[in-house]
């Protein structure tokens, strides 16, 4: 009987969620204007109060399926610029983007990555990647924190100095220990809570700006 109960309850949270997702008025949007998810919302808000993405610019799209950001990124780091984009899943192409599908977690998906720069340094880092939700609040946290440690990781070596790193984080256990982490290796941080992330969304970004030499 609580087997029959708790899927019943599954099925009345995910009529919900349907409905909330439908009648959004950012998806509404997103569809009319050609983008691929909401999101892209997220990062124009962004770019466009902190001016992060230019024409020639080098960027890396990590957790980029299914592409909202790459087509932001790509449309602003033109001409010259160049994209590379990174997920777990699959991805449509994009013209511009270069895209690795592989487990940021792996090392053979990092060399891929680090080889598709061909030497060039990265003026920034983008990372809206987030885990499988297992609904357990401390596992999840766990691994949302690890993401966003290799992400510095990752820019620990490809970020050229004076680069940006703009990265999503949920607040909870380790996030005091990241900021500061990333206060050691860039000049500036800030908080962004964009109007596109859903109000009940733990989610936060952290804009750390300059990386230092």
């Amino acid at each position: 009987m609580s087997g029959k109960v708790e899927s019943n309850k599954k099925n009345k949270t995910n009529k919900a969620w349907i409905t909330e997702h439908v009648n959004d008025a950012y998806v509404q949007r997103a569809r009319a204007e050609g983008w691929r998810s909401r999101a892209a919302f997220k990062l124009t808000e962004i770019d466009d109060k902190d001016r992060l993405l230019k024409p020639g610019m080098t960027v890396v799209d990590l957790g980029s399926a299914p592409g909202s950001w790459s087509q932001v990124a790509a449309r602003r780091v033109a001409p010259g610029g160049r994209l590379i984009a990174l997920d777990l899943l699959p991805m449509d192409a994009l013209h511009g983007v270069h895209f690795i599908q592989g487990d940021f977690r792996e090392d053979a998906v990092l060399q891929e990555l680090a080889a598709a720069l061909e030497g060039r340094q990265v003026d920034l880092v983008l990372s809206d990647m987030a885990p499988n939700m297992s609904g357990i609040a401390v596992v999840d946290q766990a691994r949302v924190m690890h993401l966003a440690e290799l992400t510095l990781e990752f820019c620990t070596l490809h970020l050229k100095p004076g680069g940006d790193m703009l990265v999503k984080v949920f607040q909870g256990d380790g996030f005091m220990e990241l900021r500061r982490a990333l206060q050691q290796q860039f000049k500036t941080l800030q908080m962004r809570k964009p109007l596109a992330s859903r109000n009940r969304s733990a989610e936060i970004y952290l804009l750390a700006r300059g990386k230092r030499g």
